[in-house]
């Protein structure tokens, strides 16, 4: 038995297909739907997306947005996606110490503080799905969704 799984971004569909469950993150911890599941809608907090279809895994780092279960079908709309493999972890580290620094600048100024946490938390999902792709299994990036 299997369910249908949908993951699309405003700029694209990142992946359609059958699969024998997902595990998402969520703002009380990662969930993993199977098929029959209960409905469900539920916020997506930045973090890793695992997919597992035929004994294989795929992993992609998602941004915020919401999931729709029916029992059958898991809808899952991000802000962004990306493919494990596309990743560089070099790129990351920039781009994380930039939002960081971009955080400190802003620290007065209530929406720039959200834009540069939004932009930090979607990097640390990046990092750590980098990482954890490479096998370690484990990332030394601290917990995302923790709040400013």
């Amino acid at each position: 038995m299997s369910l249908r799984l949908e993951i699309t971004t405003p700029d694209r569909p990142m992946f359609e297909g059958e699969v024998d469950s997902v595990s998402l993150p969520t703002p009380g911890g990662e969930i993993t739907i199977l098929p029959h599941h209960i409905p469900l809608i539920s916020i997506i907090a930045p973090g890793a997306i695992t997919i597992r279809q035929k004994g294989s895994e795929q992993l992609l780092a998602v941004s915020r947005g919401v999931i729709e279960v029916d029992g059958r079908t898991i809808r899952v709309m991000v802000d962004t996606a990306d493919r494990a493999d596309e990743l560089q972890e070099q790129a990351i580290l920039k781009a994380k110490a930039d939002a960081e620094k971009l955080q400190k600048e802003r620290r007065d100024d209530r929406e720039g503080f959200a834009e540069a946490t939004a932009i930090l938390e979607r990097e640390l999902a990046r990092l750590h799905v980098v990482r954890r792709r490479r096998g370690s299994g484990r990332s030394s990036v601290p917990p995302t969704g923790s709040g400013a």
